[in-house]
């Protein structure tokens, strides 16, 4: 299962993705892993989550993003929610129909590895693309 998070910059998506993923580490009988840009959330994300800075390693695109995504599952099988926060900034890309066709990769990911994503990213709900609001 893949859900996003859209709403305008500033508006609290990141907020957001801190305490959910905060919950699912009290909650969540899996491994949880939250996906950023910089080192902003360092001392908001609860030392049970793995927090992972995409600056530490070559994330330049989706393609590497979705690499980078099964790489850390082939690590860590128990992996069941993932939360990106920041989508175009992680991916170095904010073309919308580029983030599609990650969004699509990522559900059938999902559904293979059962592993649920939730990704936070800066627009305008009203419009977004149609892949796009069958995940809002």
């Amino acid at each position: 299962m893949v859900k996003l998070i859209m709403a305008a910059a500033g508006s609290g998506k990141t907020k957001d993705i801190i305490n959910l993923v905060n919950e699912a580490a009290i909650n969540e009988p899996g491994s949880v892993v939250c996906i950023a840009k910089g080192n902003q959330l360092n001392f908001d994300i609860s030392h049970k989550a793995r927090l992972i800075n995409v600056l530490d390693y070559s994330v330049a695109d989706y393609a590497s993003l979705l690499g980078f995504v099964a790489g850390i599952h082939a690590g860590n099988y128990d992996i069941t929610k993932i939360y990106i926060d920041s989508l175009y900034k992680v991916a170095c890309d904010d073309k919308p129909e580029d983030a599609d066709q990650f969004i699509l990769a990522l559900d059938e990911f999902s559904a293979k590895h059962n592993v649920e994503f939730t990704i936070a990213l800066s627009g305008d709900a009203s419009s977004a693309s149609e892949v796009m609001k069958k995940y809002l």
